[in-house]
């Protein structure tokens, strides 16, 4: 089996999960499938429960949030394909755990003052601009970490993303954060992917390869 590197995007709901699972088994061998989402409310987990009884029965599947290339150099074994669905959430997960491990404690880039309390707005942004920079880094950090081991590995990689920047410009600042995030991840992995796929209605439109 010729190994390959497939990135799939789309909207949501058009189709991305369905065709990359389609690529996988066409790809044939051992599949590893690599979830990112995390149950964090009822219909998350509903979500993922739908997403499980979708999957072949003899599918290998590891639950990872973060750090994927570090675990995947762990756990890869003998796979001969693996399937990351998905950068949408992998990516919303280094945001929000950068927000955790901020010095503030607070919501992930939002203000740090309570409710009437006023600060200099040049500390406000001087922080903001911080939190950016220490986001963007890690998302960076991890995609460069996962082309690596993409490329040591001799299997086949499939991986699924949303296209986030074809809409509105969202209203606050977490919104524009994680769309400008999203984008260059998605264009690092566009880069060195054999083969790009854009989803919509179902229908899979090949732009690269």
């Amino acid at each position: 089996m010729a190994k390959s590197f497939i990135l799939i995007l789309g909207g949501a709901r058009s189709g991305k999960s369905r065709f990359a699972q389609q690529m996988a088994e066409k790809l044939g061998g051992k599949v590893l499938f690599v979830a990112t989402g995390q149950p964090l409310d009822d219909e998350m987990a509903l979500r993922i429960e739908e997403h499980k009884r979708r999957r072949p029965e003899n599918w290998r599947t590891l639950e990872i949030d973060i750090q994927v290339s570090q675990k995947l150099e762990e756990q890869i074994g003998d796979a001969d394909v693996v399937l990351l669905d998905c950068l949408t959430l992998l990516v919303s997960n280094i945001i929000i755990n950068e927000g955790r491990e901020s010095s503030c404690h607070c919501e992930p880039f939002a203000s740090c003052h309570s409710e009437g309390e006023k600060r200099p707005k040049n500390l406000a942004q001087g922080k903001l601009r911080e939190a950016i920079s220490e986001a963007e880094k890690r998302v960076i950090d991890e995609i460069e970490e996962l082309i690596e081991c993409i490329n040591k590995h001799k299997g086949s990689f499939i991986i699924v993303s949303n296209e986030v920047g074809l809409g509105l410009v969202p209203e606050n600042k977490l919104g524009r954060l994680y769309r400008d995030l999203l984008g260059k991840a998605n264009q690092l992995l566009a880069q060195h992917a054999n083969e790009v796929y854009f989803m919509a209605s179902g229908i899979p439109v090949k732009i690269k390869g």
